[in-house]
C-alpha cells in the first residue's frame, strides 16, 4: 500500500482522529496538492484545536497556496500553542515563517 492509501485508511477507519487527518493533509502538501491539503488540515484542527503541528502545517499549506491572510491566521494559532505548551523553539521557527510570509 503506497503512503497516500495508507493515510486515506486511516482517514476511513478512525474518522475521528486528528492524527490521520493531519498525516494525509501533511502528505498532501508535501506532494504540492496545497486545496486537499488544507481541506484535510482543517478537519484535524477542527478535531484537535490544540494540535499546534497541525496549525503549522495548514499555515505552510495556505501559505504554498498563495492565501497569505489564512496562512497568518493558522500560525498566529500554532505559535500561540506552540508557547502555552511550552515549545519555544517552535514558536521562533513560526515566527521565522511568519517573516517569511512578509507583508503578502
Amino acid at each position: 500500500m503506497d503512503r497516500e492509501a495508507m493515510f486515506r485508511k486511516m482517514v476511513a477507519d478512525f474518522p475521528d482522529s486528528a492524527l490521520g487527518h493531519f498525516s494525509l493533509g501533511a502528505f498532501l502538501l508535501e506532494t504540492k496538492r496545497y486545496g486537499p491539503a488544507i481541506a484535510s488540515l482543517v478537519e484535524a484542527t477542527r478535531l484537535q484545536p490544540d494540535y499546534a503541528a497541525a496549525w503549522v502545517a495548514l499555515g505552510d499549506a495556505a501559505a504554498a497556496a498563495g492565501d497569505a491572510p489564512r496562512a497568518r491566521g493558522a500560525l498566529a494559532q500554532a505559535r500561540t500553542l506552540a508557547v502555552a505548551q511550552g515549545h519555544g523553539s517552535l514558536a521562533e521557527d513560526i515566527d521565522r515563517r511568519v517573516a517569511e510570509l512578509g507583508q503578502a
